[in-house]
């Protein structure tokens, strides 16, 4: 969900205030779905899903341009 009143814009989990970017950096760092869970016991595996979703998504988006050389 993107809403410019909450994070600014930034795409969160519905529901909640936590940042799609938040849960794709505690599972770059390590972080298991477990443990995430664990910590903030009001999310779902599927919240956690669904940031991945958006983050393949948004990759997708984007452009690749070659260098110069």
């Amino acid at each position: 969900m993107i809403d410019p009143k909450i994070l600014v814009g930034k795409p969160v989990i519905r529901g909640t205030r936590i940042a799609v970017e938040f849960i794709i950096e505690l599972l770059s760092e390590g972080w298991t779905v477990s443990q995430i869970l664990d910590n903030y016991p009001h999310l779902k595996a599927e919240d956690i899903q669904a940031c991945l979703g958006y983050a393949c998504r948004m990759m997708k988006l984007e452009k690749v341009y070659p260098i110069p050389a």
